[in-house]
């Protein structure tokens, strides 16, 4: 693990109740969030989809960052399929063991569900 990604401090939100970000569409994430080229992340497309999901979980600043972005549903659906920092996924699980439970479930089920949307 790289020292910037064990030492950087992660938000989480209260509850994952409170995400109740996108489902469907295009979503163009701010700057402080992606900084690369500008790009439309379109839910829709599971690649793009995960992705969007993984650089909000990584790279949020605020917590209403998260409930912009940040679906609830969805985030069970894809969470074991994020591919996370080891801190930031321990946090997010340690706060909310729901979502490693749900990851382990889907894992022996043989897969997972697709993005709500």
């Amino acid at each position: 693990m790289s020292r910037y990604a064990a030492a950087k401090p992660y938000v989480l939100p209260e509850s994952l109740a409170e995400l109740d970000g996108p489902t469907a569409g295009g979503v163009t994430l701010p700057r402080h969030i992606d900084w690369g080229p500008h790009y439309i992340y379109d839910l829709a497309d599971e690649a793009d989809f995960r992705l969007m999901y993984e650089r909000v979980v990584r790279e949020a600043q605020t917590r209403c960052d998260l409930n912009a972005y940040l679906n609830a549903t969805s985030l069970r659906q894809v969470w074991c399929d994020l591919f996370l920092p080891v801190a930031v996924k321990t946090a997010w699980e340690i706060r909310f063991p729901e979502l490693r439970e749900h990851g382990t479930t889907a894992a022996a089920a043989g897969g997972r569900a697709a993005p709500v949307g």
